[in-house]
């Protein structure tokens, strides 16, 4: 459950289910049938303690939105809103008072808005081709909170499916010197083993959508380098997550740092080159556990430093 804020759709499984919706809805299709594919597909979702909520709040949102929301599934969101099963996974998840106050606030909102039928459903829209943020080889650079400098290399450039995503890998670079390209080429992949990861490595396709207005004053381009290999949105690397939030990039390495001083660092090791070079072997990056980088920020986004 990557989260970033305490709105409905501030988190990654509610910002994705949203948009897959809404991009079938703009194509066409049924409200109805939507939510009943979406149902089917994302059944790991729905048994999962952690993502559940998310994935109910963002159908409910739709068919409201679509005047198309059904009594059973509004009983469905108000159990759970009611029952403060919600509020109570915030909790657990060690969410900060502030954050669980607002969070409840939210849901409260929520629920008030939806017990009202919407006057008229939200009006269909054309496909709109969005452009990535970056092109594929360029460097970054970002400040850290432990006050260092990290880096991150744009793996691929989304040109194709119109998402206009990102693919971008997290190095482990972290120094007081703002990194140079050789720097980043000769560093290695940020692989977490912290929480709930199973040595995992942090890359994503991120979406342009929030960058402009969150995001764009974290990042500084260092340069570019040449990347021999392609990657594509389509095919399935169980490895590759999806996100909303760029803060993403830079996060997960102060909780793998920390974690590392009493536990050791991941004994897999995936270098730059291997992604970008041709020649290299990728079988580092072929086994992956279950976990995903949204139980990882779950886990730690909240905690009390």
């Amino acid at each position: 459950m990557g989260t970033w804020g305490t709105a409905i759709k501030s988190n990654d499984v509610s910002a994705d289910i949203y948009s897959e919706f809404f991009d079938l809805y703009n194509k066409g299709e049924e409200p109805s049938e939507i939510a009943e594919k979406l149902i089917a597909q994302n059944q790991e979702l729905i048994k999962s303690h952690e993502d559940s909520n998310n994935f109910w709040f963002a159908i409910t949102l739709s068919l409201w939105e679509t005047k198309s929301l059904s009594g059973e599934i509004f009983e469905k969101v108000k159990k759970i809103i009611e029952s403060r099963n919600d509020i109570l996974l915030w909790e657990e998840l060690d969410g900060d008072k502030q954050q669980v106050t607002k969070r409840e606030k939210v849901l409260s909102d929520f629920l008030e808005k939806i017990s009202v039928e919407k006057l008229k459903p939200k009006a269909r829209k054309k496909a709109v081709f969005k452009t990535p943020i970056y092109k594929k080889g360029t460097c970054l650079t970002y400040n850290l909170e432990i006050e260092n400098y990290g880096a991150a290399i744009v793996l691929e450039s989304d040109n194709e499916t119109g998402t206009g995503t990102n693919l971008i890998a997290t190095t482990r670079i972290n120094q007081k010197e703002k990194p140079t390209i050789d720097d980043v080429l000769n560093a290695e992949i940020l692989v977490l083993n912290a929480g709930d990861w199973n040595n995992s490595p942090n890359i994503s396709w991120y979406y342009p959508d929030f960058f402009k207005k969150q995001y764009s004053d974290k990042f500084e381009i260092i340069g570019t380098v040449e990347i021999e290999k392609n990657y594509s949105p389509n095919e399935v690397n169980f490895d590759f997550g999806y996100s909303g939030g760029w803060n993403h990039i830079y996060e997960p390495i102060k909780y793998q740092l920390d974690y590392e001083k009493e536990n050791g660092k991941s004994e897999r090791i995936i270098t730059v080159m291997e992604m970008i070079k041709k020649r290299h072997t990728t079988s580092g990056i072929a086994n992956k556990g279950d976990s995903g980088f949204g139980k990882f920020l779950a886990r730690f986004k909240f905690r009390k430093k």
